[in-house]
């Protein structure tokens, strides 16, 4: 019978003779493999090639022999003397075949003068020369001393480069009787450890709990990677963070500077430590918050990011909330109230204006009417308008906001022409802000004024043989802003030159018929038959002319009325008095008076 040595002599013998078949067999096919463990020194003996491949030592020689990879890494090399395949570099299997199960290297040997390839396989073979090993040498929990026995913490993974039984397989725990490890496989085969709460804890027994985890590979020896484990027990979250107040409300002027604390909440947690350190938020974030407002999470401080403007926004209102670290919370509202400050001056706008306005308008006729606002609120608000100085207009309160300005009185072109109404608008701030407007008024004439001499009659003696010669009429200084009112022109006793109102005209035809017109007088009154002479050698202007025509402005080169056939001079019969002290004479407006009588 076979003995037990025998027995496993027959396998070895078997497995040689199946190892040596098959490398025949492959050599056939012109194929070699060979397997190294990694990290082996520069050089060292990986196989026998020429052996293997039936090649004489002088045909490598002679012939010429290398090695070749497709990758062109040199990661092996051929002694032509010994024709051993040998490692040209340490190999780092880690580093070659990372993540890769089973490390295969291939390279060519061809031999020169037999034009051959010869292909070669070499496994690099792990060897446990990597510790497992944690990403974090410490670990930091907590828990509540009211966690429930058999609750599960996941722990940190270790991690081991080898494969194999080279690579992780098992976690040990050591250091407390409250914790024990539970090992998980996940769905890779990889192992997950876990920390299981195995007994209530107790703060006041222990607020510490010091553990140690190991990570333990399966090489000869085994390699073992460490980390320590903290647990912190954390007193009971059993009271919530309360408010000191329900609503925070606080009033501030728009005006207040940026980075004002505008309000500062308040909460407190009867918990210790951890559970009574209390976080405050805003429950729900706008961008009108945002851009506003910051609250500070850890002291509960509301400061103001940008500046207010009560006419943008008068009230902001939002929930807060105070969180304590256990998830408890309480919640409160904040109301911030803008109040108004007197930053803004009224404003007028003119929306429709006349440029010009007839002297006859009645009064109460609106000259412009006019929009006044004022930005602010309540009594910085209110506006007040007025007008400056003593002029022939007044303000008139019409719709809303806006205001008429109409004519008080009766206007006088020949008193004031042009007028620039001022406006004013005050508001009813502390101190009060103002804006004014100008409004710029021209007075159209209308013909309300008629012709006036300056003395009521004008005579002179003739001699009775009147030779030809110059008759003089002077009259006061004129007044050049006089003009031309009737309809009818000099001429002809109750003719009409069918020219209709306007100015005088300026030329020497009318002057000729106002000369004919006064010689005509003059005649008469030589005569006798004058009725506005008032005797013998007395000439004055016959009533059938008077009527025809009122005269407002006669140039200067017309005062000097030359009669053509006569040497007298006309003189003023009344001297030199004040044609105010004549009753005949006419006044200023006296047109309108008769116009009205009539």
């Amino acid at each position: 019978m076979w003995t037990a040595r025998e027995g496993r002599w027959g396998r070895r013998q078997r497995a040689l003779l199946c190892c040596v078949l098959l490398a025949a067999w492959e050599a056939a096919w012109g194929q070699l493999r060979y397997s190294v463990p990694e990290e082996l020194p520069k050089g060292s003996f990986v196989g026998d090639v020429a052996k293997d491949l039936a090649l004489q030592l002088t045909a490598l020689g002679d012939r010429g022999a290398r090695v070749v990879s497709a990758d062109r890494m040199r990661y092996f090399a051929l002694h032509a003397n010994s024709g051993h395949l040998v490692t040209a570099e340490r190999l780092d299997r880690e580093q070659l075949c990372r993540l890769v199960e089973r490390c295969v290297l291939h390279c060519e040997v061809i031999v020169e003068g037999e034009m051959k390839v010869y292909e070669i396989e070499v496994e690099i073979t792990d060897i446990n020369d990597n510790a497992p090993s944690f990403g974090e040498a410490e670990k930091e929990l907590t828990m509540s001393e009211t966690t429930a026995p058999g609750s599960r913490f996941p722990l940190v993974e270790a991690h081991d480069p080898d494969v194999g039984v080279n690579s992780l397989q098992s976690y040990e725990l050591s250091g407390d009787e409250h914790f024990s490890l539970s090992v998980q496989a996940g769905a890779d085969g990889e192992k997950r450890p876990e920390l299981v709460l195995a007994k209530a804890l107790d703060r006041e027994e222990a607020a510490f709990h010091e553990l140690v985890l190991r990570a333990i590979d399966g090489g000869e020896p085994a390699r073992t990677g460490t980390a320590r484990i903290r647990v912190s027990v954390l007193d009971a979250n059993d009271n919530a963070p309360v408010f000191s107040q329900a609503v925070y409300a606080v009033r501030v002027p728009e005006d207040v500077p940026v980075s004002s604390t505008l309000l500062t909440l308040t909460a407190t947690d009867a918990d210790e430590r951890i559970n009574g350190e209390v976080k405050y938020s805003v429950i729900k974030l706008t961008a009108e918050l945002t851009d506003n407002f910051f609250l500070d999470p850890e002291t509960g401080a509301i400061r103001l990011l940008r500046n207010l403007d009560f006419e943008e926004g008068d009230s902001y209102e939002f929930r807060v909330q105070a969180r304590d670290s256990g998830g408890l919370f309480d919640t409160a509202t904040v109301s911030i109230s803008v109040m108004d400050v007197n930053d803004n001056a009224p404003e007028i706008s003119v929306r429709s204006a006349l440029s010009e306005i007839s002297e006859d308008a009645p009064p109460g006729t609106v000259v412009a009417l006019l929009h006044v606002q004022d930005r602010d609120s309540g009594a910085n608000g209110e506006v007040r308008c007025s007008l400056v100085g003593d002029v022939p207009f007044r303000l008139r309160s019409s719709v809303g906001s806006y205001y008429s300005v109409v004519t008080s009185r009766e206007l006088d072109r020949e008193e004031v022409s042009e007028y620039n109404v001022t406006v004013w608008a005050s508001d009813g701030g502390s101190p009060s802000l103002r804006s004014s407007a100008v409004l710029a008024l021209r007075v159209l004439d209308v013909n309300d004024n008629a012709p006036v001499f300056a003395e009521a009659r004008y005579s002179a003696r003739l001699p009775e043989n009147n030779a030809e010669g110059a008759l003089v009429l002077t009259q006061a200084q004129p007044n050049t802003d006089w003009r031309f009112s009737q309809t009818q022109r000099p001429g002809t006793s109750g003719s009409q030159n069918g020219e209709e109102g306007g100015a005088w005209p300026n030329n020497q035809f009318d002057t000729e018929m106002l000369q004919a017109m006064i010689l005509a007088s003059a005649n008469e009154a030589a005569d006798g038959n004058s009725t506005l002479g008032g005797g013998t050698g007395t000439m004055g202007l016959s009533a059938r002319y008077g009527p025809q025509f009122t005269l407002q402005h006669v140039p200067d080169y017309r005062q000097n009325v030359y009669i053509p056939g006569s040497t007298a001079t006309l003189t003023n019969a009344a001297g030199k008095s004040n044609a105010k002290g004549s009753s005949g004479g006419n006044k200023k407006k006296s047109g309108k008076k008769e116009k009205e009588k009539k």
